[in-house]
């Protein structure tokens, strides 16, 4: 099942979000652009100017509010919804504002939402408290169902064959724009509607976590290579980075690259720190991934929220040294009742390539 939601996912999606609503006191929700509105109905909102916005009441009916050169995008669910399209000379903050009415004391507005919108929004709703969306939505989305797994394991085997193809690719003589280009041309063609991203980074390059590729850096010989891409496949997200060097590399890479998988397998901080390169170890240990690259919930210190099962997460330990060189891991992991499970198994040693 993708991100979008079907029809009966809808339904049960829409009861759960408003049981947490009255738990909350949570009157409305208002969702714009970003992943709530497609898991909720299944449409996904364009990054227009034009205001798009679902209404959704604790009771009554959901209006979705688009523009009315949009409509023709959205599929109808009067099961779900109601489609209210709005005209140019309209204002659809107003028609926005009517629905959700003055006597709402508390409104949830998406965290994606434009500022223009939500400072508009405050202005025409002054006796309306605002909250962001994912004090309601994350905790639900955050557990995935088992079609939702599915979904993600099957854009975790697209990126897994993708891997281990580069690892008969050449790299030396190219550009690392170049083997950026490749990667998002295997992602499409692997099914991938999108590439979301493609980090590819060599040597000192890749001491910079989220470096982008450039134009004018060759890959030489000796080079250690940083590749971590992903992209959304049926509505949900991928994401895998593994390590390539061009020829054989030193003793030094190949001792950091050992810490490195051993951190993957075991308390990632810890095992780094203990090695002596805590300090070169400058991110969290993973996000949660789903209709989103990055989403709750997050590994990272001070979050004491336990893991429970149906929790998608990635685990990417990276150690780097400015100047010099980087790595990192990342495979992406499902919390089951029996224990983690990966959903990336493409090789995990540094690979040697030409």
């Amino acid at each position: 099942m993708s991100g979008r939601a079907g029809r009966d996912e809808g339904a049960e999606r829409i009861a759960r979000v408003r049981a947490r609503m009255d738990d909350l006191d949570v009157d409305a929700l208002l969702l714009s652009v970003g992943p709530d509105l497609p898991y909720l109905l299944g449409y996904e909102a364009m990054p227009l100017e034009r205001l798009t916005m679902l209404v959704l009441a604790k009771r009554g009916d959901a209006r979705l509010v688009v523009p009315r050169l949009e409509a023709p995008r959205v599929t109808a669910r009067p099961q779900l919804f109601e489609l209210v399209a709005w005209d140019e000379t309209d204002d659809p903050v107003a028609i926005v504002a009517g629905i959700v009415g003055r006597g709402v004391a508390r409104a949830a507005i998406g965290d994606h939402t434009w500022a223009r919108f939500v400072l508009e929004l405050q202005r025409a709703l002054p006796g309306t408290t605002f909250v962001p969306a994912s004090v309601v939505t994350a905790p639900i989305r955050m557990v995935k169902d088992a079609g939702e797994i599915a979904a993600l394991q099957r854009a975790a085997e697209a990126v897994d064959v993708i891997a281990a193809e580069m690892r008969t690719r050449p790299f030396a003589g190219r550009t690392e724009l170049d083997v950026h280009r490749e990667l998002v041309e295997r992602m499409l063609a692997l099914g991938h509607e999108r590439a979301n991203f493609a980090i590819v980074a060599a040597a000192e390059h890749a001491a910079s976590p989220h470096h982008e590729p450039s134009a004018e850096r060759v890959i030489r010989d000796g080079d250690i290579v940083l590749c971590d891409f992903g992209g959304t496949m049926r509505g949900y997200c991928s994401d895998i980075t593994r390590m390539f060097h061009v020829g054989e590399p030193h003793a030094e890479v190949r001792d950091v690259y050992d810490v490195l998988a051993q951190a993957q397998d075991a308390a990632a901080r810890r095992v780094i720190a203990a090695a002596g390169y805590g300090d070169s170890f400058v991110h969290r240990v993973g996000h949660g991934i789903g209709t989103e690259a990055h989403e709750d919930p997050y590994m990272v210190a001070g979050n004491s929220l336990p893991l429970v099962p149906g929790h998608v997460f990635s685990v990417e330990p990276g150690i780097y040294f400015p100047g010099r060189y980087g790595m990192r891991l990342e495979d992406i992991v499902v919390a089951t009742i029996d224990g983690p499970l990966r959903l990336n198994n493409a090789p995990r040693d540094l690979a040697v390539v030409s």
